[in-house]
C-alpha cells in the first residue's frame, strides 16, 4: 500500500481496538490507548482478565463452528487489530479451504489487516461501519456464498454501538441475510451494577472521543437473541468464560464489576 493511501491514525484519541490490543500483550498501540487503559483498570480492576477470557472464547467458538457445524465461512463484524490465533487461523487450522472475511473501519485496523491478510486469497477485510449490513455483504459477497451456511461473530463489540443505532435492528437483518443453518455469535459487556455501567460508559465515551456505545445488562444481550429464525444452543448465554472450556486454566476475574456475556445461536 503505497504511503499516500494509507489512512490516517490519530495517536493521540485512544481507540477501542487498539486498547483491546495493549489488554492482551499485543504492541500496535500507543501512548494514549495505554493511558486509557490505565483509567479503565482503576474503575474495573478486571479488565485484563475479561479481555484474555474473551480472547480465548474466539478461540474456542470458531473452532467450534468449523468443527461441529462444518461451516467454512466466517464473517467477523469488528474485528479489531490482527493478533494471535484469529478467525482465519483457526478456522483453516480445521479446514484449510475456510473463508472469512472481517469488518473494521478503524483506520490501523484496516492498515494492518490489509498488509498481513494480503498473501491469504481466502481473507478479506471489508471497510465498513457495523451497522451498515448492506455494504458488509456487498464487500463480503467476492468472497462470501450467501447460499450456503456463514457463521456471523459480533464478539465484544455490540458494546461500541450506541443504542440510537440499534443494535438489535442490525442483528436482525444481518440473521435475515444468513441461510438456514448459518450461525450468530453474539457476546458484550455487560454488569449488574448500574453505577459500572455508567461510569465506564462514560469513560469509554470521553476516551474514544464518542466511539463508544454502551455496557449493557444480561437481559439486553438477551433481547439481541431474541430475533426472528434465531435459535440459541443448548450451552445457554452466559459468562463466556465458562461457555464450554477446554481447560480449567484461565486468568480469573479478581473482581466481578463486569463479565463478557452471550453465546451461539443457530438460524432456522
Amino acid at each position: 500500500m503505497s504511503e499516500s493511501y494509507l489512512p490516517r491514525i490519530d495517536v493521540n484519541t485512544p481507540s477501542a481496538a487498539r486498547m483491546y490490543d495493549w489488554l492482551l500483550g499485543g504492541r500496535n498501540n500507543y501512548d494514549a490507548d495505554r493511558i486509557a487503559c490505565e483509567e479503565l483498570l482503576q474503575t474495573a480492576p478486571s479488565t485484563r482478565e475479561l479481555a484474555l477470557n474473551n480472547r480465548a472464547f474466539l478461540v474456542r467458538v470458531v473452532r467450534h463452528i468449523a468443527q461441529r457445524y462444518e461451516i467454512r465461512q466466517f464473517i467477523d463484524h469488528g474485528s479489531g487489530l490482527p493478533t494471535q490465533n484469529n478467525v482465519h487461523q483457526v478456522a483453516q487450522a480445521v479446514h484449510p479451504d475456510c473463508k472469512v472475511v472481517y469488518v473494521d473501519n478503524d483506520p490501523m485496523v484496516l492498515s494492518y489487516g490489509r498488509a498481513l491478510l494480503d498473501e491469504n486469497p481466502n481473507v478479506a477485510i471489508v471497510d465498513a461501519d457495523m451497522v451498515d449490513t448492506a455494504a458488509i455483504r456487498a464487500g463480503a459477497s467476492t468472497l462470501i456464498d450467501f447460499s450456503k451456511p456463514v457463521a456471523a461473530l459480533f464478539v465484544s463489540v455490540l458494546h461500541c454501538i450506541p443504542d440510537e443505532k440499534d443494535p438489535r435492528a442490525m442483528i436482525e437483518r444481518t440473521v435475515q441475510s444468513l441461510a438456514r443453518g448459518s450461525v450468530v455469535v453474539i457476546c458484550q459487556l455487560v454488569s449488574p451494577h448500574q453505577h459500572v455501567r455508567e461510569t465506564v460508559t462514560r469513560l469509554m465515551e470521553r476516551q474514544t472521543d464518542g466511539h463508544w456505545g454502551e455496557v449493557r445488562t444480561e437481559a439486553d444481550v438477551h433481547q439481541f437473541f431474541a430475533v426472528d429464525r434465531l435459535t440459541v444452543d443448548k450451552t445457554g448465554l452466559l459468562d463466556v468464560t465458562n461457555w464450554n472450556p477446554d481447560t480449567e486454566v484461565f486468568p480469573r476475574q479478581r473482581t466481578n464489576e463486569w463479565t463478557e456475556y452471550g453465546g451461539l445461536a443457530t438460524v432456522d
